[in-house]
């Protein structure tokens, strides 16, 4: 048996009232996806503790059996691994975003999905201006980048951007969780404060304000830990695994888990993310590996914008363009591959925030009859075979291992 995990990020929501109380998932047109949900069987899965963050770093985990109580150290380490960043021992790493400030106020955390080239130009400024031996900061990919601080103390209570849009950027700086956190975190509130004296007036700013696009006016940290400590998923679970992205984090979660990071020309992590390619390199890696993780981020992204036409648009591309073609071409493999279809948590457009709501899935196994269930959706799944699931148990049931 092969497998394979299809996850939409953030691709979850809840009833919209302006949309009759009814969630993209319902509104979406997805034949594909409904059809791989009548030849499976479905549940609910509980990714992120509630007292822990519901941020991707700790559901993804999650979703690939993590115990994330004593893996999860931040989704900046994981983002480093991918941007081939070396973090020693005592380094403290965290996500560096270029976000958009308009009137002491957090526009949006991605300064209009700046471009990868034009953030480049911005990172070269900042580490020509504020690095030192103690801290330097590493390109990414659009406004996602990497922050380095030898030593820091990670004590420190940070807010992520995409959290608080709309709200006064001093109101939810770094704030120290102990004494030993202070000198932290006042290094990074004033790094916060210095980045918007070298970004404000860049060319590239200049020339984006001029153009009618949102400056990426501030550098903003978040996220925080050192370097994890995790098993592979060859160690874990006997499997060779490859994983498909175009997010840093998911492919330096990659990178620890032991898998194959495979990229794929014209993947951005958005909407016009290169679904074609994406099915067809998981389809290829399915004849040399185990196992395939499929991450797409668009529909994560459109709940972050509130944009709840895009965020359907974007489950109907996921549905046509991609989960379509896995399914025919999987069906027709000599050897036979189990589907597995789950957000890694919910991003509803009303809140344009990650939360703690268990997600929907399906699993589809060859092997095993349906459970009856025959749309997917957040309600839908309610009367699913597995009911309500947690920890290591989505994986374990895809791979047919014991859960208990």
């Amino acid at each position: 048996m092969k497998y394979i995990i299809i996850l939409g990020d953030g691709m979850a929501d809840r009833p919209i009232k302006s949309r009759d109380n009814k969630t993209p998932l319902q509104l979406s047109d997805t034949p594909n996806i409904d059809k791989l949900c009548k030849m499976g069987r479905t549940g609910q899965l509980i990714t992120v503790p509630v007292n822990m963050p519901p941020g991707s770093e700790v559901a993804n985990l999650a979703v690939l059996g993590y115990d994330v109580y004593k893996v999860y150290e931040g989704r900046g380490v994981l983002e480093g691994a991918s941007m081939g960043v070396t973090i020693e021992k005592g380094d403290l790493a965290m996500r560096c975003n270029l976000l958009c400030l308009e009137n002491d106020r957090i526009k949006n955390h991605s300064a209009g999905h700046i471009s990868t080239e034009e953030s480049h130009q911005l990172i070269d400024a900042l580490n020509a201006e504020l690095a030192n031996d103690i801290i330097r900061f590493y390109k990414g990919i659009s406004f996602r980048h990497l922050l380095v601080v030898k030593g820091g103390i990670n004590e420190l209570k940070f807010t992520p951007p995409h959290d608080v849009p709309g709200t006064l950027w001093r109101n939810v700086m770094i704030e120290p969780t102990s004494y030993r956190g202070k000198k932290t975190a006042k290094l990074l509130n004033d790094l916060i404060i210095r980045s918007q004296d070298v970004l404000k007036n860049h060319p590239v700013n200049l020339k984006r304000k001029a153009a009618g696009k949102d400056p990426a006016n501030s550098a903003w940290f978040w996220s925080a830990g050192y370097k994890p400590a995790m098993q592979t998923l060859q160690e874990k679970y006997q499997i060779k695994g490859a994983a498909i992205s175009a997010v840093d984090i998911i492919k330096g979660l990659g990178i620890y888990a032991g898998m194959d990071v495979i990229d794929v020309e014209g993947a951005t992590g958005l909407i016009d993310t290169n679904y074609e390619g994406k099915a067809e390199a998981a389809v290829k890696a399915l004849k040399t590996h185990d196992f395939v993780y499929l991450h797409v981020e668009a529909t994560d992204e459109a709940g972050h914008e509130g944009n709840i036409d895009k965020k359907i648009l974007a489950l109907e591309y996921l549905d046509k363009r991609l989960v379509k073609y896995i399914m025919e071409e999987t069906a027709k493999m000599d050897e036979p591959v189990s589907i597995g279809l789950i957000p890694d948590h919910a991003t509803p457009c009303e809140i344009r925030t990650h939360t703690h709501d268990a997600v929907p899935f399906v699993i589809y196994n060859p092997e095993l009859s349906a459970d009856g269930v025959t749309e997917y959706n957040e309600f839908s799944v309610e009367k699913g075979y597995y009911g309500m699931i947690r920890g290591d148990e989505f994986i374990k049931i895809l791979l047919g291992l014991p859960t208990r």
